[in-house]
């Protein structure tokens, strides 16, 4: 498996980049993670979206469908896609540090 390293941060991803161990997971893997979706600045929204989905994947063990994080966290589809330009499913889940979703997020 590859290692991702950022900074002080070094993870195993699969090949897509996402994390391989989420329990290694914390705000500065976040933080580096996401200078490879574009996302420069974590802002409040951001960390809306990771910990919304942080705690759906938890709950169910799956990330959530499209539809229920725009109506759970306020945000349009259009808003999370200028939050995390690769989307919901490669770019918020990988900061959040949820495995590759199988499906549609």
């Amino acid at each position: 498996m590859p290692i991702f390293e950022h900074g002080e941060v070094k993870i195993e991803v699969d090949e897509d980049g996402f994390i391989q161990e989420p329990e290694v997971w914390n705000e500065e893997v976040a933080k580096a993670l996401a200078t490879t979706e574009d996302v420069t600045d974590m802002t409040e929204s951001h960390w809306k979206i990771v910990y919304y989905l942080r705690d759906y994947y938890k709950q169910f063990g799956i990330a959530p469908m499209i539809r229920k994080l725009c109506k759970e966290t306020g945000f349009s589809l259009k808003e999370i896609y200028e939050l995390y330009p690769s989307g919901p499913a490669k770019g918020a889940c990988k900061v959040a540090g949820l495995t590759k979703p199988t499906g549609c997020v």
